[in-house]
């Protein structure tokens, strides 16, 4: 099971993490953003399978590739600003990470304007004038 690699995998390096604090940090940190791509790396295969079957559903629905397009954007911004904001909190730095976040979820809203657009547009199409 992957899931068990994953987990083995964060174990043997959060022990090693425990060890390279005390002795030498600045390692430490560099460990945990080691293991933060490995993890990430290991994923890519998932989130493209997630990527494939989210296009299949679109075109069989017929949704617009602009919507979908944008959905993995907002998607693809939540995960890296999340990413970010731990690797930045691995390091000691929560302000930045807390930066970060806000970032993130800025340029979501910014994302997300289309689609809100469009949908009020189609609400105000059914409401009686």
């Amino acid at each position: 099971m992957e899931i068990a690699r994953i987990v083995g995998l964060a174990l043997i390096t959060t022990l090693f993490l425990l060890i390279l604090r005390q002795e030498k940090p600045v390692m430490a940190v560099v460990l945990s953003i080691v293991f933060s791509v490995v993890i990430f790396t290991l994923m890519m295969e998932k989130m493209s399978a997630i990527i494939d079957v989210m296009q299949e559903i679109s075109r069989k629905a017929e949704i617009n590739n602009f919507f979908l397009g944008t959905i993995l954007k907002i998607l693809g911004v939540a995960y890296l600003g999340e990413f970010a904001a731990a690797i930045c909190q691995d390091a000691g730095e929560q302000a930045v990470a807390k930066k970060v976040e806000f970032a993130s979820k800025i340029i979501i809203a910014v994302l997300a304007l289309p689609i809100m657009i469009a949908i009020l547009e189609s609400l105000m199409e059914l409401i009686p004038k």
